[in-house]
């Protein structure tokens, strides 16, 4: 009889971080002490603090180990699961404040109790490849109540009135494109799931596919039978192969189950489900150009209209979603358009998926009602700035994103909140920024990245953007000029205007979201030719403190460049011209006499 349950963290940043290694390790230690027909080890999808991974789960007392390793492993099985006693050293701390909370609810600690999972509440509870556990928590319920009591019209009606918007991107309502799809007349339409997910430093939509794939695939399957659809695609990157593995489990499941395939619950309804792999392209998660790359030719955005509800895949009407828009709807079917509208802003429904990095101290998966604010994300989920920096800005949306600065951190994060200062939801990458953060080369850095990953089809992303690049490497080597940011606003203007997709249309974001609320640090590379944090190296200067210096020599050992002189136990000094300001001296100094400006 089995009278616990460990659970094991088996998405993607755990896996780095060794948790097969412990389920390993747990299975023989059980077995070692005869405990392996009472305590069931199950690998699960991202609990979402990812920042103390490996992560486990004992139940039914809901104990939080956190950083757990292999060596752990022993003390685990001996003390709690044979004896009963907690392993208070490896509690999750915001759980075990005291002792007598070292069994309290994950929901009443920090990181979790502001969030609502909807499209992650299945993460982290059950076994992403066993379907029985994905039907008991009321899986494909939805998908039965759709095809056997609802018309497709009803489907959609439902869809529309809970307000759901698209989670990839701009937002568009979710159930006016399926409204589209069925208007649209055909003997072939197509249901489309965008997991290219491109985004630097996002995972929602992987951690999904990883921990809850079923989610996706009822989902689908509901909108399919909403616009008249027997065929659908998962496009999904192939540097995810773990989500890969899992979904393409989950789909022979659902066969065997006669959950995808003719006659889904003898209703006449048939539907089946492919998976395409792609290649890492950037451009792909565009949707028109993601259909070029599903029907094998080179992923390039096309000209809209028409729009893919119209002329989609292989010219049938398509409806494309990302995963996390499917993971809302069997919970809208079986729950109810209210419930799901009861959530969030007035023109903002439901809940939101952030991933959260950069320099924060949970970094991990949240999600929360929109509307939650920036400032709630950051320093209550999120544990704040750590190292007693001090929080500058967060960048929403990734390369087509915007910064937001510290003085709106009460923002309500909501789709037209954030289009209207300057950002974007975007898929929902969220990364924080501090003090030590250089806006300039921030943007630099998205920009580079939208240059790398440009299909080259328009000239306005293909030389635009090139030449934006150049404007900002300019600046950053210290040789802008204050014309240059007129340039920049100029070219930024023409890139969105006339660039054929969004991939162009949004490029210039973060250059004129740090121009709008950054601009002073833009005129301290131009004007001072200094960088106010002391990141771009052509405009760093690195001193030694005479009063401070020891003389112990170890900045000279560490010096590639031979830049530094000095006899020992009297004090050193730099040569500037020699100087590569690779930062060498500075991380080997012992006593802080050196500083870079």
């Amino acid at each position: 009889m089995i009278r616990s349950h460990v659970l094991i963290c088996g998405g993607t940043g755990c896996t780095s971080s060794g948790s097969v290694a412990l389920r390993d390790k747990l299975a023989d230690e059980l077995k070692a002490k005869g405990l392996e027909e009472e305590i069931k080890i199950v690998m699960t999808g991202c609990f979402g603090l990812c920042a103390l991974g490996p992560i486990m789960i004992v139940y039914p007392e809901g104990t939080f180990y956190s950083q757990v390793t292999a060596d752990d492993i022993p003390e685990i099985v001996e003390e709690h699961l044979l004896k009963g006693r907690i392993v208070e050293r490896l509690v999750y701390n915001d759980q075990a404040a005291a002792a007598e909370e070292a069994t309290a609810s994950l929901s009443e600690t920090q990181f979790y109790k502001k969030q609502k999972r909807v499209a992650l509440r299945n993460c982290g509870v059950i076994n992403p490849e066993a379907i029985d556990e994905y039907i008991a928590m009321d899986g494909y319920f939805a998908l039965a109540k759709a095809v056997k009591e609802m018309t497709p019209e009803d489907v959609i009606n439902t869809i529309l009135a809970s307000g759901l918007r698209g989670r990839g991107g701009g937002g568009f309502p979710t159930g006016r494109k399926w409204q589209f799809a069925r208007a649209s007349v055909s003997d072939k339409k197509y249901v489309v799931c965008n997991a290219d997910e491109g985004d630097p430093g996002a995972f929602m939509d992987r951690s999904v596919l990883e921990g809850d794939p079923h989610a996706l695939i009822e989902a689908m399957a509901i909108a399919a039978y909403a616009i008249g659809a027997d065929e659908g695609w998962v496009y999904v990157r192939a540097e995810y192969p773990i989500a890969v593995r899992r979904l393409s489990i989950a789909i022979e499941q659902a066969r065997e189950y006669g959950l995808l395939g003719k006659n889904i619950f003898g209703s006449g309804f048939n539907f089946d489900l492919h998976i395409r792999l792609g290649a890492g392209a950037f451009v792909c998660g565009e949707e028109t150009a993601l259909l070029t790359s599903v029907e094998g030719n080179r992923g390039e955005p096309r000209p809209r209209p028409p729009f893919p509800a119209v002329k989609g895949l292989w010219g049938k009407p398509t409806i494309i979603n990302n995963v996390e828009t499917y993971a809302n709807i069997a919970q809208i079917i079986l729950k109810g358009a209210d419930w799901f509208s009861s959530m969030g802003t007035e023109k903002s429904k439901g809940t939101k998926v952030f991933a959260l990095g950069g320099k924060i101290t949970n970094t991990g998966l949240v999600e929360v009602p929109m509307g939650t604010t920036l400032r709630e994300i950051v320093e209550e989920i999120g544990g704040g700035v750590p190292n007693g920096k001090t929080f500058k800005a967060a960048q929403t949306g990734g390369p087509s994103g915007g910064c937001i600065p510290a003085s709106l951190i009460d923002v309500p994060i909501d789709y037209d909140n954030l289009l209207e200062i300057g950002s974007m939801m975007g898929s929902g990458g969220l990364i924080v920024m501090d003090e030590d953060t250089c806006m300039v080369d921030l943007a630099k850095f998205f920009l580079e990245f939208t240059v790398d990953e440009s299909c080259g089809k328009c000239a306005p992303c293909r030389i635009g953007t090139v030449r934006m690049l150049e404007i900002l490497n300019k600046i950053c080597d210290g040789n802008g000029e204050m014309e240059d940011l007129d340039k920049l606003e100029e070219l930024a203007n023409y890139i969105k205007s006339a660039s054929l997709c969004g991939l162009g249309q949004t490029a210039p974001n973060p250059v004129l979201s740090t121009l709008r609320y950054f601009r002073d640090e833009y005129i301290a590379h131009i004007v001072d030719k200094k960088c106010p944090a002391g990141v771009c190296k052509k405009l760093l200067n690195y001193t030694i403190d005479p009063d401070k210096c020891k003389g112990c020599t170890l900045c000279a050992r560490a010096c590639p460049a031979g830049a530094i002189t000095g006899k020992v136990k009297e004090v050193h000094v730099i040569d500037t011209a020699k100087c590569v300001k690779c930062g060498a001296c500075m991380e080997k100094c012992k006593f802080g006499a050196i500083s870079r400006k």
